[in-house]
């Protein structure tokens, strides 16, 4: 079970005025608290790279080894999230599979209490582990051997040498930032939880409906993807195809999302034919910000539209001549809405105020990765 200081708080805090520390991702699909110490990703990427120009200024050989366990280490943590206690327990010969490109954390014992954690590395990430096991004195590195109080030292430097609280640098902090990362980037809170190794039991009916192996696939979508993938739109649901209704033209495909909605979409035979979908199929579905429909009712609305789904406001942005909402559905994924000023002032909605989320079918783009 984490420890309190390694919990993710999603409480927001109105009363405070927002400066230009406060971590926020550009598309404000996740909003972290002030509360929330961790560094954004722009500024995960600048401590990596004064981790590996300290590796490359190395005086000595042995040095350089040595300093390369440490950079090793934190992109274990950074990139996987991992406990500073589970990477440096690692047993390179037991708990890393190659071919899969999968790391291990947790104890391997035979006992059926035990839990064993598989999480999916990148194929760059990979080929680092391969390289730094296989350096030093003409033998494979098992474990890293390094001592938990070192590696902490050797954080807090890197984290004052790019300017940074020290307390920023530690292990913690950089595994809660790769947690806001993920979150911010739309992943699937039950897939993040998973990841990170933390209990999830008001979560488990939502898992019910997807396997181990269709999690794992969420996850390496990311993994790969996560720097590469260029989209402008803002409402991302990942889920499993439910049915699959054929007309002599379109097609009605319905999925499951990971946190249980189903939606609906409609596309042409030919693109169904050309992405190859069938029931069980895992995809992406897109929905653009200005397409979604607000409404403040206490009823379902009842509308031609197939998607509504309910939630709670957390944010509101207001431009010159458009308002930005953000929208929060059941399983903690936010949702954003985009409308006209005029539109805004008729709607009459507030910060906390609990609205239904409509887009039609032909709203929803899918993708199959």
């Amino acid at each position: 079970m984490p420890d309190d200081n390694d919990r993710i708080s999603e409480s927001q805090d109105r009363t405070k005025p927002r400066g230009d520390s406060d971590f926020m991702n550009p598309a404000r699909i996740y909003e972290i608290s002030s509360e929330t110490r961790c560094l954004d990703p722009t500024e995960l990427a600048r401590l990596e790279q004064s981790f590996r120009s300290w590796v490359e200024d190395s005086p000595r050989p042995d040095l350089r080894t040595s300093r390369k366990r440490i950079l090793l280490i934190f992109l274990l943590i950074r990139y996987t999230g991992a406990r500073l206690n589970e990477v440096l327990t690692l047993d390179f010969t037991r708990d890393l599979n190659i071919d899969k490109e999968v790391i291990y954390y947790g104890d391997s014992s035979p006992d059926e209490s035990s839990v064993r954690r598989e999480v999916h590395i990148s194929s760059e990430l990979m080929s680092e582990i391969r390289v730094t096991i296989d350096e030093g004195a003409g033998r494979t590195l098992c474990k890293l051997a390094v001592d938990a109080g070192h590696v902490r030292r050797k954080f807090y430097e890197r984290a004052s040498a790019c300017g940074f609280a020290k307390e920023l640098g530690s292990p913690n902090a950089i595994r809660r930032s790769r947690a806001v990362e993920l979150m911010q980037n739309n992943v699937p809170l039950p897939v993040v939880q998973r990841m990170m190794g933390h209990s999830t039991p008001n979560l488990t009916a939502s898992l019910m409906s997807f396997s181990k192996e269709d999690m794992h696939r969420v996850e390496r979508h990311f993994v790969e993807r996560e720097s590469g993938r260029k989209t402008s739109a803002r409402n991302t649901f990942f889920g499993k195809i439910s049915a699959l209704r054929r007309g002599d033209i379109q097609s009605q495909v319905e999925l499951v999302t990971v946190g249980g909605d189903v939606l609906s979409t409609v596309i042409t035979n030919d693109s169904m034919e050309r992405l190859g979908l069938k029931i069980g199929s895992l995809i992406t579905a897109e929905v653009k910000a200005p397409w979604v429909i607000l409404q403040k009712s206490t009823e379902k609305p009842v509308c031609s539209a197939e998607n509504i789904l309910h939630g709670e406001v957390t944010h509101i942005l207001r431009g010159k001549r458009t308002t930005e909402f953000t929208v929060r559905i059941q399983d903690g994924t936010d949702l954003c809405s985009l409308v006209t000023e005029e539109s805004r002032r008729k709607l009459g909605i507030k910060e906390k105020d609990k609205v239904w989320i409509i887009f039609n079918s032909f709203a929803v783009i899918i993708r199959v990765d």
